[in-house]
């Protein structure tokens, strides 16, 4: 499947589907190769511009999908061609990779949440998909790449040999793992999914899909959540536009410049 692939000033992004996402999937799994799926969001970018952990993850993705009406719109700004539909948030993508899994026999392995909650959330899903296989792992664990704590975790996921693992501890904490347990990662296909479980089984309140549609599933979420997201939602998005209007502004004089050298 060829996916097109556009240049954000300098970030690399895969304007695709949900469907496409997992027909990307199919064809990891198909294929036995390994394939690495991020995702970017104006959190995303920030973390882009001031975590080098999180540039290190962004260079090893197969493909970095949008997750934000706000990505769609700036890279309409830009003059790219980007899609509503080609925003694709993981409980919007969920339900369709889900029902795929169940039907193909795709094993999921989920790492992340609170002691409890995933697994709250993977009865849910085996409940709401029949013959689901799903196996999960709370993220409170020591990650430190060499320790016991870590190690036991790389274990349990390689004896159930998914073919899909999903890591929602966070950004840039699920990116940093992914860096670090590459090599040890054998699952055709990995996502980083942040609080996905999380939402699932309740315990973050879920916008209705059609205000994620609308483009205002980050209002809703600072609503339910104002200590824990304020700054995100209304501080980051700034450094993040001042940011992009430097690359902007940068990319705009050095091509007048080298426009005006071949004219003269």
């Amino acid at each position: 499947m060829e996916t097109p692939t556009f240049d954000l000033l300098g970030i690399r992004v895969h304007a695709l589907s949900k469907r496409e996402l997992v027909d990307c999937v199919s064809q990891a799994v198909a294929r036995r190769a390994r394939c690495i799926i991020g995702n970017h969001n104006l959190h995303s970018l920030y973390m882009w511009f001031h975590e080098p952990r999180m540039r290190e993850f962004y260079s090893l993705t197969d493909y970095t999908h949008i997750d934000g009406m706000s990505l769609v719109l700036l890279g309409r700004l830009l003059g790219l061609p980007f899609k509503r539909e080609q925003r694709t948030g993981y409980m919007d993508l969920l339900p369709l990779l889900a029902e795929k899994a169940a039907e193909r026999e795709w094993r999921i392995f989920y790492l992340g949440s609170r002691p409890g909650v995933a697994e709250k959330a993977a009865r849910m899903l085996r409940n709401r998909y029949a013959g689901l296989q799903i196996r999960t792992h709370h993220g409170h664990f020591n990650a430190q790449q060499a320790g016991l704590e870590n190690q036991a975790v790389l274990a349990e996921v390689k004896a159930y040999a998914p073919d899909i693992l999903m890591v929602g501890m966070g950004m840039p904490r699920q990116e940093v793992w992914v860096v670090e347990n590459q090599k040890e990662i054998t699952a055709r296909a990995v996502f980083c999914c942040g609080a996905l479980m999380d939402y699932v089984a309740g315990e973050i309140p879920t916008a209705p899909r059609w205000i994620g549609r609308l483009g205002f599933e980050w209002l809703y979420r600072l609503l339910s959540e104002p200590a824990r997201l304020w700054r995100r939602y209304l501080l980051e998005p700034w450094s993040v536009m001042g940011r992009l209007t430097q690359l902007y502004l940068s990319r705009t004089h050095l091509r007048s410049h080298a426009g005006a050298s071949s004219n003269s």
